[in-house]
This record gives C-alpha cells, sequence and structure tokens, in this order.
C-alpha cells in the first residue's frame, strides 16, 4: 500500500515508517519539520502539512490509501497549542477525505473527554468525533505513555532519580499509569492499517503501575538509593518549573499533573503491548536517564534528529 504517516521523523511516527517499509509498502510522510534529518533516506519522500493551503495537502494525499496520524503537542505553548492542533488535525481529515484516503489510522489518549477542561483530553475527544464524522473507515487508538529510546517521560524520572536526593510524586501518587512500548504501537497502527470497519483500541501495555509504584520500580532497577516522597500537587508543579528552568524545558503543567490525578492514563482493557517495561528498563538501565530529554528542544529545533537515551 501507499501509506502517509505525519511525522516520520519523530518519535512513534518513526517507529511507523520502519514497520511500514519492512513490510514493503511504500510511504510518504506529511511534517512540520521538513529540514529534519531523515532516517530513511530516499525510502519515505518528504511534504509539508500545507494546513494553510488545504488543496496542497489534497494533492499529496492523492492516490494514498492509507493515513497513520500522529500530529499533536504536549502542551500549550506561544509557538503551538492545543486548539490549533485540533484545526490542523481537522484540516488534515477533510483533505483526507477529499483525496478519498481510503482509511485513517488516528493516535488519541485513554479517556479522551468532550466536557472536560484539559485542553489535551477535550482536544482529542473533539478529534476523535471529527474522524468518527468523516465517513472515512478508521482506528483509533488510544495509548496512554509511550516508552522507548527516544522516550521523554520515564528517561526524566530516571535522570531526576540520578540527580535528586528526593523525589516527589503529586499528592498520594495512587493514581494508575500503563505505559506501553513505542514500538508496540507501531505494530498495532501497521496492522490496523490494512484493517476494515471502524474500532476504538485501548493502546496499554502489559504492566500496571501507581504513579508511585513507577517512580519507585525505576529507581529500584537502576540501583538507586532515593527517598520517594508525596508533595501537594502545587509543589510540585514549581518544583518542576524549577528545574524546568535549569534545563530550559516545560517539565510538566499544572494540565499535566491534574490528568495524572484523575486517573486518564490507566483503563480496564486487555494489554495491546508485549513489552513490559520493567524488562525494558533493564536492558537500558546503563544509559536510561544519563541525559535529560528535552520536549522544547524537540520542538524548537527542526533540523536535528531526536536523541536517543
Amino acid at each position: 500500500m501507499k501509506v502517509a504517516v505525519t511525522g516520520a521523523f519523530g518519535y512513534s511516527g518513526r517507529y511507523i515508517a520502519r514497520r511500514l517499509l519492512d513490510a514493503g509498502h511504500e510511504v510518504i510522510t506529511l511534517t512540520g519539520s521538513p529540514a529534519r534529518q531523515n532516517p530513511f533516506g530516499d525510502a519515505v519522500s518528504v511534504h509539508p502539512f500545507h494546513f494553510e493551503e488545504p488543496e496542497k495537502l489534497t494533492a499529496t494525499l492523492r492516490g494514498v490509501e492509507v493515513l497513520i496520524n500522529t500530529y499533536w503537542v504536549r502542551f500549550d505553548h506561544p509557538l503551538f497549542t492545543h486548539a490549533q492542533a485540533v484545526q490542523n488535525t481537522r484540516v488534515l481529515f477533510a483533505a483526507a477525505r477529499d483525496a478519498r484516503v481510503g482509511r485513517v489510522v488516528h493516535v488519541s489518549i485513554t479517556r479522551p473527554d468532550a466536557g472536560s477542561d484539559l485542553p489535551y483530553f477535550r482536544g482529542k475527544a473533539e478529534l476523535e468525533a471529527a474522524l468518527q464524522a468523516s465517513g472515512l473507515p478508521h482506528t483509533i487508538l488510544r495509548p496512554t505513555v509511550l516508552f522507548g529510546k527516544e522516550d521523554v517521560l520515564i528517561n526524566n524520572i530516571a535522570w531526576s532519580l540520578r540527580h535528586f536526593p528526593v523525589v516527589g510524586v503529586f499528592g498520594r501518587g495512587d493514581y494508575g499509569i500503563q505505559p506501553i512500548h513505542v514500538d508496540d504501537l507501531a505494530a498495532a497502527a501497521v496492522e490496523e492499517a490494512a484493517g476494515e470497519g471502524n474500532r476504538i483500541l485501548q493502546a496499554i501495555g502489559p504492566e500496571t503501575f501507581t504513579y508511585r509504584e513507577l517512580v519507585t520500580t525505576v529507581r529500584d532497577l537502576l540501583g538507586l538509593r532515593r527517598a520517594v516522597v508525596s508533595v501537594p500537587p502545587a509543589l510540585g508543579y514549581w518544583a518542576g518549573r524549577l528545574v524546568g528552568w535549569w534545563v530550559g524545558d516545560v517539565v510538566i503543567t499544572r494540565e499535566e499533573i491534574r490528568g495524572l490525578m484523575e486517573g486518564r492514563l490507566c483503563v480496564d482493557a486487555p494489554p495491546l503491548g508485549q513489552t513490559r517495561l520493567t524488562d525494558w528498563i533493564v536492558r537500558h538501565k546503563e544509559t536510561l536517564g544519563r541525559r535529560y530529554s528535552s520536549e522544547m528542544t524537540r520542538r524548537l529545533d527542526r533540523s536535528a534528529a531526536y536523541r536517543s537515551n
């Protein structure tokens, strides 16, 4: 098949593109970073998004049989917002419909909620509804937290444990989280590209942790001796702001803390992924958390490849 992948030079998009190529498919990428280092050479052709010129986006998608969409933003920023990401994705879906794309595989989030005041979860719900209303055959994948060599959250938890004698969790830390390996998500996306009908899949890993258990598990598997303590969410946020000032990044937002504490990253469903986070940490414990992973660096530097941890 001819498949378009958004962000094939980024994180999950790179794993999806690799699996598609290995399966013999033709791959193009739609990207906001056309100058970013291309790990696939001539095997993947590069096309800008052209959100402001939908007719160009439609032309790019003509002849494409499947669109796999990973496009999103983690938090609001003066240079990018959730509202803008929602509008851009609506344009993308409309272009796919006009180009007669045969199927869309869309990466969403667990527990999207159109009634939430959290823009991440509300925006994801709006886009699921838009895709369902478009008439395009589709699969919606709902992952929680991804982990892998280029990951941010798990790596930066490990980085904090390596650098600070005490690491805090927000409140009691008893809210759940079900990380999935990025290549397991990619495998599901590629399988669903050849699927039929409309489906929603909870893309979770085989292990469920409370947030406190996640932090203490990373600590123990790295062989570190650190105190893990409960802190008020407001104090945890401002501690994150202080660390963010030090590393030049947005470590965590108030909205992300609320999403965690509301249990939005945990669902009652069978696992889609097979890779256990605990096994993966053991295999990568010599490198995990040695360097901080900066979300802002990835957003602002549009030419460098995503760095492995």
